[in-house]
């Protein structure tokens, strides 16, 4: 569950941003930079670090919009802009060919299956959910948004947004293993 750290900034926002979205951008921004600061003096390597650089520079551009325009009609939108941001960042890991995913596993899979083709595949279809995830749960969100359906409807899509790839992140590789060995000769 190491990819879930990566989230806790993103979490602080949407839970100080009843406060007001200016709060909410801040702590996003105060919880990521301290995040991304513990992992690198703690010697974690930049690629395992590709979502939490994401999110940094998410939140400095959101802060300072929000402090600039606080009354912004930007408000309302905290969260299809969020995550529609958490999936650029994805389907550009994917662009490029380094699934923002790859790093974190590497943390928790032995260096020994790194360069393997199954431990890639794993990584683009498990970053490919996260990506889908994102996109929709970002245009959901915007419809939830400007239809005001409120946070009834919009809290619960949100948590689906991140509960079920999560769910899908923990169980596939495993599933992907068995699979590839049953396969092999």
């Amino acid at each position: 569950m190491n990819y879930v750290r990566g989230f806790i900034p993103w979490i602080a926002f949407a839970v100080v941003s009843s406060a007001g979205w200016q709060w909410g951008a801040l702590a996003g921004l105060v919880t990521g930079v301290a995040l991304l600061v513990k992992e690198c003096k703690a010697g974690v390597a930049a690629e395992s670090l590709i979502l939490e650089g994401s999110t940094v520079c998410y939140f400095v551009v959101l802060t300072a919009v929000a402090f600039a325009l606080p009354h912004s009609e930007l408000r309302h939108y905290g969260g299809t802009m969020s995550l529609g941001w958490l999936a650029l960042t994805a389907w550009a890991t994917l662009a490029v060919g380094r699934p923002f995913t790859t790093g974190i596993a590497k943390r928790q899979a032995p260096a020994a299956v790194w360069g393997t083709p199954l431990f890639r595949r794993i990584n683009v279809v498990i970053t490919s959910v996260w990506a889908v995830s994102f996109t929709v749960t970002a245009a959901v969100l915007a419809l939830v948004t400007a239809e005001g359906l409120g946070n009834e409807v919009s809290v619960p899509v949100q948590v689906a947004g991140f509960v079920l790839p999560a769910l899908f992140t923990a169980r596939y590789p495993e599933r992907a293993r068995a699979r590839f060995l049953q396969a092999a000769p």
